[in-house]
């Protein structure tokens, strides 16, 4: 038996989004910027995933932007921001929890004279809002805050933030990357004081390639990629017909079940979180209820290095993480959410994050239980020796 439990890396692609991908490669296949028959089909494709993904967030099809996944449109939406606005101020704020693609920019814009606010949170990775409060000032022109953590699966209070921000600063931009939340919660731009929203096709059975930055009607963002002008100028480059209508399908197909798949996911996530904590030593970071999404778990196991439990569990036909899939290729990768978290040391360095997708079973779980109860009390004899 196999168990895939690693969805928050990606997942995969389903018949529906294979064939519309399939379709737009080998049949559909013009360039959308063509004026023939071949690229007039291809630009009805672009035109009907904007159309589809802009309902699912109540907003206009015009606002809707493809890119190459999540850091694309978080690098976008950070630097883009910075630049168009600068003469409004040079203050930033975003947490200290958030994904590479979004504080490694921001670093950036640090060494070019930016000051940046990085708010700490508290033991579940959760920013506090009156340390926002205090944070935001007339000099600041952008928040960027995610919406639930990759990790550790917090859900963060976006729309006590987004209320904030535009009663305190309204001319600071508010971005919110929704890369592990977008198909999985609603989300409503407009009603939430959300200015950009960045999503990854990959991590909703989409194709991995796809992506799009929601960027609302008025907001002043820079382009990054200049060319032929393609997206109104805003992201040039010959559009990735394939990646759009596949990211639009699984897009339609995630929100037509959404509420079904979510309660699914969190008689999952509670199944594995009671097995989990039957078994000795072992300390569970993600929480139950309402501000800890449904489909990541995450858990210390404490006396076995999380990469020797990834690969023992790996033998065994079950695929989990060790943290963020976009630095799993270090050896023995230390998290800095768990950091900011204040985990001691040795639950930093035995973590693992379970999470599950609208296909996971019980059976999965119950596999995956199984298998830590018989590889933890050998793998901890044997580095005790």
């Amino acid at each position: 038996m196999e168990a895939y439990l690693d969805n928050s890396a990606t997942t995969r692609v389903t018949a529906s989004v294979r064939d519309v991908v399939v379709r737009t490669m080998t049949e559909d296949f013009g360039n959308p910027s063509s004026k023939h028959r071949k690229g007039l089909e291809a630009e009805r494709y672009l035109r009907d995933a904007r159309e589809n993904i802009a309902k699912t967030l109540k907003v206009n099809e015009k606002e809707i932007f493809f890119t190459s996944g999540g850091t694309e449109s978080d690098n976008w939406a950070i630097l883009g921001a910075a630049a168009a606005n600068r003469r409004a101020g040079m203050h930033i704020i975003t947490s200290a929890v958030e994904h590479a693609a979004v504080l490694m920019p921001v670093h950036a814009l640090e060494e070019q004279g930016y000051r940046v606010t990085v708010l700490p949170v508290d033991a579940h990775g959760r920013i506090r809002l009156e340390e926002l409060e205090a944070a935001l000032c007339e000099d600041t022109i952008l928040v960027s805050i995610m919406a639930v953590n990759n990790e550790v699966g917090t859900i963060q209070p976006i729309a006590e933030a987004g209320a904030l921000i535009k009663k305190k600063c309204p001319q600071a931009v508010f971005h919110v990357d929704a890369v592990q939340a977008y198909g999985k919660y609603r989300i409503y731009p407009k009603r939430q004081g959300i200015d950009l929203l960045s999503v990854s096709g990959h991590k909703l059975h989409g194709p991995k390639g796809s992506g799009f930055l929601y960027v609302r009607e008025g907001v002043r963002l820079q382009p990054l990629i200049l060319g032929g002008g393609q997206q109104k100028g805003m992201r040039s480059g010959t559009d990735n017909v394939p990646g759009a209508a596949g990211l639009a399908q699984a897009a339609v197909d995630a929100f037509a079940s959404l509420d079904i798949d979510h309660e699914r996911m969190l008689i999952l996530k509670a199944r594995l979180m009671d097995g989990l904590s039957l078994l000795p030593d072992v300390v569970i970071h993600s929480q139950e209820g309402e501000q800890s999404a449904a489909h990541i778990v995450s858990a210390a196991f404490v006396g076995v290095r999380s990469e020797v439990l990834l690969h023992a569990l790996e033998e065994r036909g079950i695929y989990v993480s060790a943290g963020s899939a976009c630095s799993s290729n270090k050896k023995l990768p230390v998290s800095p959410v768990l950091k900011e978290m204040h985990l001691p040391k040795e639950q930093l360095e035995s973590t693992l994050r379970f999470s599950f997708c609208r296909f996971t079973t019980e059976e999965e779980i119950d596999y995956t239980l199984e298998a830590l109860r018989e590889l933890l009390p050998v793998l901890r004899r044997f580095t005790r020796r």
